[in-house]
């Protein structure tokens, strides 16, 4: 089923997902970037944004259009919201000599993402085998992300940082959605077609005002997204498998680790990293413990710590487990790569590093590095 809605539609969307008893997730321009967090109405769209992105940088930009979509990747992905930066993992408290725990229930708040990407949509995928392995399951993950409803929206202009079409990922939805919108601009204004994926969906679309797509409907939407994947920002070479045998003396790894901050900004942006810590918390009479799990970054000095020490002790070492991991090693863990190509860890790095660039470099012999013309 696929029909076509105005901005009153989308409207009309929100308000039926609302209705359901859902909380709505969706894109706002605030505090000078695209971000997410609840919506109540299609108002609170980022009407007549855009941005500029490139390698440690990010600008909003006025349209001077209706388009409400016209964003490539918000400045945060959707992971927060099913794993989030913080969690009771226990309670103990102490009485008389008795210790009791208590593991909380992890809270399943019904959901709706409207406005999600494709490449973001992926990284959902990715986070499914990671969190719903059925051999070590993670209990707030899988009690939130069963019942979320998706509503997935293709990409008409993606950034200069993006490269989801070398990963296969966008720009455009083909599956996982119950709803998918594709924004059709045009000198009539703009409108909105609106494709169902399941039933919910479905039964959702059938309940707003909306018309039947036609054929110049569909080659509209067919047209922008052609458009979209000749405007990718970035590509990233396919053969990546004989990049795990790389030399860990390669001199590009002490390159990148001069310029690396070892912030963990890219790991914290990126829409599938998911290391975490534990941390310990007692009150000061000793009658109350707590301890929650939170998010880390494989880039920390302390993430690789054991008994002797870390066992990752430079710059170099730690950003080579990232890199090698995100895009060689996940195959062999999770039968994906790690990375959907949404462009994050590039825009928010604080010196710009670039992956798709550092892959290049990488793949050409330390002797051929001169005659390949591979920027440092």
């Amino acid at each position: 089923m696929t029909h076509v809605v105005t901005a009153d539609g989308l409207d009309e969307l929100i308000t039926a997902l609302r209705d359901d008893g859902r909380t709505i997730i969706g894109p706002q321009a605030r505090d000078g970037v695209i971000t997410h967090d609840v919506i109540d109405s299609a108002t609170e769209l980022p009407r007549g944004w855009t941005e500029e992105q490139n390698g440690g940088r990010y600008q909003l930009q006025a349209t001077g259009t209706d388009e409400r979509f016209a964003y490539s990747s918000p400045s945060t992905s959707w992971k927060r919201f099913l794993y989030p930066e913080r969690t009771l993992m226990l309670r103990a408290t102490r009485d008389n000599g008795k210790v009791q725990v208590d593991i909380p229930e992890p809270d399943a708040p019904s959901v709706a993402f409207f406005g999600i990407r494709s490449c973001d949509l992926a990284a959902l995928g990715i986070l499914d085998r990671v969190f719903l392995d059925p051999d070590a399951t993670d209990p707030t993950y899988a009690a939130r992300r069963p019942d979320v409803f998706i509503v997935a929206v293709g990409c008409n202009n993606p950034g200069n940082t993006c490269f989801c079409v070398s990963m296969d990922t966008g720009p455009s939805p083909t599956s996982g959605f119950d709803l998918a919108i594709s924004e059709l601009v045009d000198d009539d204004g703009v409108r909105y077609l609106v494709e169902s994926g399941s039933d919910r969906g479905a039964e959702l679309l059938a309940g707003i005002s909306s018309k039947s797509a036609t054929d110049a409907d569909h080659a509209r939407a067919a047209t922008a997204q052609e458009h979209a994947v000749a405007s990718m920002g970035r590509e990233l070479r396919s053969d990546l498998g004989p990049l795990a045998a790389l030399d860990a003396d390669h001199p590009r790894w002490d390159d990148v680790a001069d310029r690396c901050l070892a912030c963990g900004n890219c790991t914290m942006v990126c829409p599938t990293c998911f290391c975490s810590t534990t941390e310990e918390s007692t009150s000061l009479t000793g009658a109350e413990s707590e301890r929650w799990r939170v998010w880390d970054s494989c880039y920390s000095l302390e993430f690789s710590h054991m008994h002797g020490g870390s066992a990752r002790t430079s710059i170099k070492s730690r950003y080579r487990q990232w890199l090698l991991h995100k895009l060689v090693t996940w195959q062999d863990q999770f039968d994906s790569s790690g990375c959907v190509g949404c462009g994050r860890c590039i825009t928010w790095c604080p010196v710009g590093i670039d992956l798709t660039a550092e892959i290049a470099a990488l793949a050409v012999p330390a002797t051929e590095r001169s005659n390949e013309g591979v920027e440092a």
